[in-house]
């Protein structure tokens, strides 16, 4: 299984970051797993939301191919640790590409995106910012893959 997680624009947090880069490397001693950053739509403001949505959109699209696409979207379906981990494993047995996750920028994901989703989840009811979903998708992964292993992590 290979796991890629795309997002619009760089961690800019540093606290942020430095949890992000944690993760990464628990999940990559466990799975192959990557982030890929691409264009964000700079100097642009939020009444140029089309504007915005669609230069984001159009730099997620460049890494879509046949993937399994989990896209994280507030209505989304929510699920439980031990589901989202059941979900990963019979993914990776049904499906032979890699699968990946695309969390969207401060406006979220352009409906073209979505409709390209295999799936959409929803990580929570509350509402997080896009960097700090980011580090709450990378925890759930490493949990999953620590459920599915068998590996005992903190409850």
């Amino acid at each position: 299984m290979h796991l890629r997680l795309i997002w619009p624009g760089k961690t800019q947090n540093a606290y942020l970051l430095e949890v992000q880069s944690q993760y990464l490397k628990k999940i990559n001693s466990m799975q192959k797993c990557e982030i890929i950053e691409t264009q964000v739509a700079k100097g642009l403001s939020e009444k140029h939301s089309e504007k915005i949505m669609e230069i984001e959109a159009a730099g997620l699209e460049k890494y879509l191919k046949d993937d399994y696409i989990i896209c994280l979207f507030d209505k989304g379906k929510e699920m439980n640790s031990v589901q989202f981990a059941q979900l990963l494993e019979r993914t990776t047995l049904d499906y032979p590409y890699p699968i990946t996750f695309i969390v969207g920028g401060f406006l979220g994901l352009a409906d073209r995106i979505l409709k390209r989703a295999n799936l959409m989840m929803s990580l929570s009811r509350l509402t997080f910012s896009h960097e700090l979903t980011r580090v709450v998708l990378l925890e759930q992964i490493y949990r999953a893959l620590t459920i599915t292993k068998g590996r005992r992590y903190a409850k």
